[in-house]
């Protein structure tokens, strides 16, 4: 028996569980996400994008936060069809589809050309691709030169006490409530197995740096719970 791919694994598990992805989203965060997005939205206020790229753009949140800036054009990309549907009916309810364009794509494969946008944002997807670099890589080729890419990201809470309250919270309470809710037993055990598995703080800068990635930062929230990297090209 052939064993699915991390990308298939990965697809076939957010088809799964995108009816309540949101509500789970936001009921396992406490609504925390809200602030870690409005505070990645307002970082990128600064550089007044006219084309921003929200690559694993999942049911739509980030890139419906971006639309506040009124760029000219925002795309988002994912590789699960099911939270695309989920989005494209939030864009229609809020009057967005004309400006927020989606698309079923591969991170590692992004279907656009070089130096095609001003901001490229992820929000809870790099710790998902299968080969990081390569996905990062694709990025970078389709930033303009001078452009911004933002990834807010789960990362290792490091201080006593949230270090051990969160370990205890993503072993135990994020898989018995994902499991119950969305009725699949594997994919909230997985978050907490990728949140771990992640290189995250400087051994991501580093990536970043070898890369070729210049400026790049990262803003601790909540204590460390998630993260935002900032980098340019």
């Amino acid at each position: 028996m052939v064993q699915a791919s991390k990308k298939e694994t990965v697809r076939e598990m957010f088809d799964d569980i995108s009816p309540k992805y949101d509500f789970l989203n936001h009921f396992l965060s406490f609504g925390i996400d809200y602030g870690w997005r409005k505070r990645l939205v307002k970082m990128l206020a600064e550089r007044k994008p006219v084309s921003v790229l929200d690559v694993a753009t999942g049911t739509g949140d980030l890139a419906i936060a971006i639309a506040s800036l009124n760029p000219q054009k925002i795309s988002g990309i994912d590789i699960s069809e099911k939270m695309l549907e989920v989005a494209r009916v939030k864009l229609a309810e809020k009057g967005l589809d004309k400006l927020i364009t989606l698309r079923r794509a591969d991170a590692e494969k992004i279907p656009f050309s070089d130096n095609s946008y001003d901001a490229i944002t992820v929000a809870f997807g790099v710790r998902n691709y299968e080969n990081l670099e390569k996905g990062l890589q694709e990025m970078k080729r389709v930033l303009r030169p001078g452009g911004v890419m933002l990834i807010l990201e789960f990362s290792h809470p490091s201080s006593f006490p949230m270090k051990q309250l969160y370990g205890l919270y993503s072993r135990f309470v994020i898989p018995l409530m994902g499991r119950v809710i969305s009725g699949n037993s594997k994919a909230y055990s997985y978050l907490p197995e990728s949140v771990a598995a992640f290189p995250s703080g400087k051994d991501f800068l580093d990536i970043l740096v070898k890369l070729g990635f210049a400026h790049p930062q990262q803003v601790q929230l909540s204590m460390g719970i998630a993260s935002i990297y900032v980098a340019e090209k």
